[in-house]
């Protein structure tokens, strides 16, 4: 039976801290007292959600995820309509889209260690309602000179930057807010927003990009955004939550020495680095695949819908994360070790969705080509309940910052990645080299999460608990 820590080191099991834990009815507000706001910095903590909260929040964190994805991938849905309309050549948008991950890398670490200092659902709201509001103007951005690659290219680089501190928030939220044994399915349920926010964008944004333009895409994305922003400030946060005193902000951005957390020798360890190679292989593997798809079916297949190949590959994702969570809890409550169910779970992730990445380029049918897509993005949503998770693991206590770590990775090799993507398909003038190059990177991170890969938790000098 996995355990939690108290202060004292002693192990408290699931059904002392159900007893112990009698949560707050009414709203679901994450109102914390001084004690709780000391208990996040530890990890220590037991203020885990009541099941209707967590039921509120997950749903409403789905749609936030969504609503990221949404505007994320307006440029993708875009860039070839804008290619022909200001004239870039597979180059110049490869500099714009991978833009994007210039800015994402630059605020993954500071997102982090912010949340887990002055709480994850602050930082969430913070950034969404900025990046809300660039995806809305930047329309009006790109009009206000002749120099428009430059201009879409800082609009998408603003657009990194504020969506970089997205994911690492969720997990300094999550570990300091959900269970153990619900951890997974939380975390892949969320998750699913990612494939939700494509899909509606695929759907709605193709119809959108046909009927009014690309500037509508934008305008789709940013105000509802906005419109979530506002109901989250509204129904689940309380006023006293929604003021944030600038010296909170700056003790949250400084990493202080007299911090529990082992810094030097959490990055000593094996299995810290293992969990960041994985991720950032992964990251930037997803980031290729999700900025180039629509562009190679759209090139490879010119005559088929584009709501087809924008569509169903992120349909058949949305059942197989959710799947992949119920599953790893299911493991983990049968009896068996957290990392090799983690391991598993990442085989499938990233193992298996690279075979179906290879036969993507290697098929002239279009019918297939959308079932191999479909496969793959489906598959890779299992790293939700693979590596994504791993991290909450080993750390509790610092999970946003470590997970932004390795999602600057990501995003850092994502750049690479998207632009390396673009250079190979315009010298070779073949998309074979895309999928192998996605392939290669998988395989490379799954091998090392498999060989030094662990769940024993590593954020305290004390202690030393065998998940």
């Amino acid at each position: 039976m996995a355990g939690c820590l108290g202060k004292t080191g002693a192990q408290v099991y699931g059904s002392d801290l159900l007893s112990h834990q009698q949560l707050q009815p009414a709203r679901c507000a994450l109102h914390l007292s001084h004690q709780d706001k000391g208990a996040r910095k530890d990890g220590s903590g037991d203020a885990f959600w009541s099941r209707p909260e967590s039921r509120i929040w997950t749903m409403m964190l789905l749609l936030g995820t969504c609503l990221l994805y949404c505007a994320r991938v307006a440029m993708p849905i875009c860039a070839v309509a804008m290619s022909a309309r200001f004239d870039w050549d597979k180059k110049q948008s490869g500099i714009v889209l991978s833009s994007f991950f210039w800015g994402y890398c630059l605020t993954q670490i500071i997102g982090g260690h912010l949340s887990d200092r002055i709480g994850g659902e602050k930082v969430l709201l913070l950034s969404a309602s900025a990046w809300g509001s660039i995806t809305a103007l930047t329309p009006l951005l790109i009009y206000l000179g002749s120099a428009h690659l430059i201009l879409m290219t800082i609009s998408r680089f603003l657009m990194g930057l504020l969506q970089g501190v997205f994911f690492p928030a969720l997990a300094s939220l999550f570990s300091q807010k959900v269970r153990e044994s619900e951890r997974a399915f939380t975390y892949s349920t969320v998750g699913t927003g990612s494939q939700v926010g494509t899909l509606v964008m695929g759907g709605a944004g193709s119809v959108l990009l046909e009927w009014y333009g690309w500037e509508s895409v934008f305008y789709f994305s940013g105000l509802l955004t906005l419109l979530w922003v506002y109901c989250m400030c509204k129904y689940l946060l309380n006023e006293k939550e929604l003021i944030i005193p600038l010296e909170d902000i700056a003790k949250g951005l400084s990493l202080s020495k007299q911090s529990k957390v082992p810094w030097k020798q959490l990055f000593k360890k094996p299995p810290v680095w293992a969990v960041i190679v994985a991720q950032l292989s992964a990251a930037s593997t997803f980031f290729t695949l999700l900025s180039w798809l629509p562009t190679f079916f759209k090139e490879t297949f010119p005559d088929s819908k584009g709501w087809i190949f924008n569509v169903i590959p992120w349909l058949v994702a949305i059942p197989s994360s959710l799947f992949s969570g119920f599953l790893s809890d299911q493991f983990i409550s049968q009896g068996y070790k957290t990392i090799t169910t983690r391991k598993f779970m990442q085989v499938v992730g990233s193992g298996v969705s690279s075979i179906f990445a290879l036969c993507i380029g290697h098929t002239s049918s279009f019918c297939r080509a959308v079932v191999f897509a479909s496969a793959c993005i489906g598959l890779q949503s299992f790293n939700h309940s693979g590596i994504a998770v791993n991290v909450q693991d080993l750390a509790p206590s610092c999970a946003g910052l470590l997970f932004g770590v390795a999602n600057t990775g990501g995003a850092l090799l994502g750049v690479v990645c998207v632009y390396l993507a673009g250079h190979l398909i315009e010298s070779t003038g073949s998309w074979v080299s895309v999928f192998h190059l996605v392939a290669t990177v998988n395989t490379l991170g799954l091998c090392t999460f498999l060989i030094f890969g662990e769940a024993h938790r590593l954020d305290t000098d004390s202690v030393y608990v065998d998940l």
